[in-house]
């Protein structure tokens, strides 16, 4: 580990619990964008202990053991270090990238990989085997049910919004419902997430070629159309989009833009129905990309743990200070700022 177990130990609180663990993670050629999702989701409690309960599961289950399981892979990586005898450590998460590589070929080779793409990947992978084993166990009473019952990953990173379309003649409101697992946010200049979020649910117009067809009125209609969130999810990602494609380079282009984002969060888009509407969320990780381009960078991972800032880059760590979030808001100038908070880590506060 780049910074040694004997000074990373030094530097933590008398307060930090001696059962929990801090690995780095090796890389095995350009597999930061892996290992930073993977340290962020470990040290989302939820999702660790929910893998962490289906692998003690399985001992004694009809569970099959798929060498080819991106699920099984996660729990083996995650029960290496929780269970470890070390406190501080580095782990190779091999055979996870070996799996990945083979169940989709989009992450073979050895090329740079975008973070927010492997993490919407694994969540709807270990969705789809979760999905996959309740057939197997109980094939009858899954094929009775309308819908498929929700997995712990949902209940843990889904929320749901509500596209709402009102016709400017009749005034008559269309919703549709739809599910989320992470929120992917447009970025400007000098912005906030607040203010991202906000543009999230502004109201768009629909006219022209693209006016809506209103059911009432039996025709093509100018309206409003606005999306907000209508169900909070309990871990709230927030994906900002830095790269844009540039027509005129033909290539993807990094956006440094300077986006603060606190580390208590209130939504201030969800629907009036909204059951949980004044919902508090706070900050426990930050992916962060590193670099003026997508296909050429890096990423490291901010996490707190037990009220301590922790730095992971690949196999190293190192502890720093509350005030180092602000070094990956991103610059306010141009070109500058190569350090961006790219995918945002909320919890939501419980009473």
């Amino acid at each position: 580990m780049g910074t040694t177990g004997s000074k990373l130990e030094k530097s933590l609180p008398s307060s930090f619990p001696d059962n929990e663990r801090i690995f780095g993670l090796e890389n095995f050629g350009n597999t930061c964008y892996c290992n930073s999702v993977l340290q962020a989701l470990y040290f989302c409690l939820p999702f660790r202990e929910a893998v962490l309960d289906w692998a003690r599961a399985c001992v004694n289950s009809k569970v099959r053991n798929d060498e080819d399981s991106m699920l099984v892979s996660v729990a083996e990586t995650f029960l290496h270090i929780s269970s470890n005898k070390k406190k501080f450590g580095v782990y190779g998460p091999k055979k996870l990238i070996q799996v990945l590589r083979k169940n989709n070929e989009a992450f073979r080779g050895y090329q740079h990989q975008d973070a927010h793409e492997f993490m919407n990947y694994l969540l709807n992978q270990i969705t789809e085997e979760l999905h996959m084993e309740a057939k197997e166990l109980a094939p009858h009473s899954v094929d009775r049910t309308p819908e498929m019952p929700k997995t712990w990953v949902q209940n843990i990173f889904e929320g749901t919004l509500t596209n709402e379309t009102r016709c400017l003649n009749c005034e008559t409101v269309t919703n549709r419902d739809e599910a989320f697992l992470d929120l992917s946010l447009e970025i400007e200049e000098n912005s906030s997430i607040t203010s991202c979020l906000r543009n999230f649910s502004g109201i768009e117009t629909l006219n022209k070629q693209d006016k809506f067809y209103c059911e009432k009125c039996c025709s093509l209609q100018e309206a409003h159309k606005s999306i907000r969130v209508k169900r909070t999810p309990n871990i709230l990602a927030l994906h900002l989009k830095r790269f844009k494609y540039v027509e005129s380079v033909g290539r993807l282009k990094k956006l440094s833009h300077r986006v603060v984002f606190p580390v208590e969060l209130k939504l201030n888009n969800t629907t009036d129905a909204a059951a949980d509407e004044d919902a508090f969320f706070n900050l426990f990780a930050v992916v962060v990309h590193v670099g003026s381009g997508m296909n050429h960078g890096h990423y490291v991972c901010l996490i707190k743990i037990h009220e301590q800032w922790f730095h992971f880059d690949d196999d190293t760590v190192e502890g720093v200070d509350d005030s180092h979030l602000h070094s990956v808001f991103g610059s306010a100038q141009e070109g500058g700022g190569n350090y961006s908070g790219y995918i945002l880590f909320y919890q939501k506060v419980t009473a």
